[in-house]
C-alpha cells in the first residue's frame, strides 16, 4: 500500500504493523535507502517493547542518529494510523542537525535551559544560504511545556519553533523521547535544523468562542488542575454548561466541547485531559486562579482542515510533504463524527507525516487541539549542475 502512495521527494518514509520491536525495525528498515541519512525520526505506536526497540534501532540504524518520541497515534502516508511505526529519514543532502536532551524536565530551570539551546544553536555551524528552525518533543505528561517554550524563545532568539508533545495512546500513563539510543521520560527532545529545502509554519484550529464563560476560582496550577469553576466544583460546573451528565464526561466531550483562553485577540484551547474524582478538572496545559475561561463550539472542520494544509511557496508550489504534530482531542472528535476516511484523505492530499500529540508548541506557546505543522517545499536554490 505504501508503494502505491505519492511519497516526498526530499524525506525517506517507511512504515511497519509488526508488533514484535525487533520485527518492525527490520521491516521498516528494509523499505529505505540508508545510504545518506543525516538523522531518522521514529515516531511509536503503543504497545512497542522500548528497550527491545531502541536496541533494534540502534543495530539497524548503525552510525545514524535516531530521534523520536511515542505518541497517542500516527499520520502516515496513508493517513491517521494508531498501530503503525513510522520512520522519517533526513538525508544529508537537504538537512543538517544539532540535538540536546533536556533531562530533567521537572524541576525546571528556564534560564538553564535557555542557555543551553542558546550554546547548542551557537555551537551549530551555520550553511550558507541554508535556513534554521527547531523541533521540539516533550514528554506529554510532565505538565512543564508552557515554561518549556517560554525558555526556548528565550535561548533561539527569532529561530521559529514548532514541536508537539509526545503521547501513550489513550492511557495518559507514561510519555517517552528518544535519544542517544535510549527512552527518556521527564523529559525534552530539541532538535535544530537547517535545510535548503523553503519551508513554513502551521498552526490551525476550529472553534469559535461561545457566550458562556467560567472563571477559575480555585486552581493548583503546577498540577494544571482545576478544583471550583464560577465558585463550584469544578467537573459538574463543566458538565452542566455542556448539557452532560457528570458520569458521560469523557475524551469526547472535552475533545467536543472546548475551553477557550483569549490571548490578545486570538482564542487557544486549554484542553481537559480528565476529571478526576469527578469533581476536579485536569488540563493539559496551564492553568490558573481568576482565568477567564470560554466554552467553544465547532467550525466545520474538513473545510478548515483543508484551508490550513493550502499553503504554497514562493514559486506558488504545494509541498513536498508536511510534518505534522496533530491534537489527539481532534482526532477523537474526528472519530466521533466518522469523519476519519476523509480526514485521511486531505492528508495524503496534502503529503502530511507526523504523529497525534498531548499538546502542541508554535510561536512561542503551548497549545491544545490545534494542528502544528512545517510545509518544506522545494530547495529555495535549484542546482543544476
Amino acid at each position: 500500500m505504501l508503494q502505491s502512495l505519492s511519497r516526498p521527494a526530499s524525506v525517506g518514509v517507511a512504515v511497519s504493523y509488526e508488533r514484535d520491536a525487533d520485527a518492525a525495525v527490520q521491516d521498516a528498515v528494509s523499505q529505505l535507502d540508508t545510504g545518506d541519512i543525516c538523522f531518522a525520526l521514529v515516531l511509536i505506536p503503543d504497545g512497542l517493547h522500548l528497550d527491545r526497540l531502541a536496541h533494534a534501532l540502534d543495530r539497524d540504524l548503525e552510525g545514524t542518529p535516531v530521534f523520536g518520541c511515542t505518541t497517542a497515534g500516527q499520520i502516515t502516508p496513508a493517513g491517521y494510523d494508531t498501530e503503525a511505526l513510522l520512520i522519517i529519514t533526513f538525508p544529508k543532502r537537504h538537512f543538517r542537525c544539532a540535538s540536546l536532551l533536556i533531562d530533567p524536565l521537572k524541576p525546571m530551570s528556564i534560564q538553564q535551559i535557555a542557555a543551553d539551546a542558546r550554546r547548542t544553536a551557537t555551537q551549530f555551524r551555520k550553511t550558507a544560504d541554508w535556513s534554521r528552525l527547531a523541533l521540539i518533543f516533550a514528554d506529554g505528561l510532565s505538565k512543564q511545556e508552557d515554561m518549556l517554550v517560554m525558555a526556548l524563545e528565550m535561548g533561539l532568539d527569532e529561530m521559529p519553533v514548532f514541536g508537539g508533545s509526545a503521547g501513550n495512546g489513550l492511557h495518559f500513563r507514561e510519555t517517552f523521547v528518544l535519544q542517544g539510543g535510549a527512552f527518556h521520560t521527564n523529559a525534552a527532545l530539541l532538535l535544530i535544523l537547517e535545510t535548503d529545502l523553503e519551508f513554513t509554519g502551521l498552526g490551525f484550529d476550529h472553534f469559535l468562542p461561545t457566550e458562556k464563560q467560567m472563571v477559575v476560582t480555585h486552581a493548583v496550577p503546577e498540577e494544571r488542575l482545576v478544583l471550583e469553576l464560577n465558585g463550584a466544583p469544578a467537573a459538574p460546573e463543566y458538565a452542566r454548561l455542556v448539557g452532560v451528565g457528570v458520569d458521560d464526561l469523557s475524551p469526547q466531550v472535552f475533545a467536543e466541547n472546548p475551553i477557550l483562553v483569549r490571548n490578545n485577540m486570538n482564542y487557544h484551547v486549554r484542553a481537559i485531559q480528565e476529571a478526576p474524582g469527578a469533581h476536579a478538572l485536569s488540563f493539559l496545559s496551564a492553568i490558573d486562579d481568576g482565568l477567564l475561561l470560554t466554552l467553544g463550539r465547532g467550525k466545520e472542520i474538513l473545510r478548515t482542515l483543508e484551508a490550513g494544509l493550502d499553503v504554497k511557496s514562493s514559486q506558488g508550489r504545494p509541498p513536498d510533504f508536511i510534518l505534522g504534530f496533530d491534537c489527539v482531542l481532534r482526532k477523537l472528535e474526528i472519530e466521533q463524527k466518522q469523519l476519519s476516511g476523509e480526514v485521511s484523505e486531505i492528508f495524503r492530499n496534502h503529503k502530511v507525516l507526523g504523529f497525534n500529540t498531548y499538546g502542541e508548541q508554535t510561536c512561542g506557546v503551548h497549545v491544545n487541539q490545534t494542528f502544528v505543522g512545517v510545509a518544506f517545499f522545494e530547495p529555495k536554490k535549484r542546482d543544476l549542475h
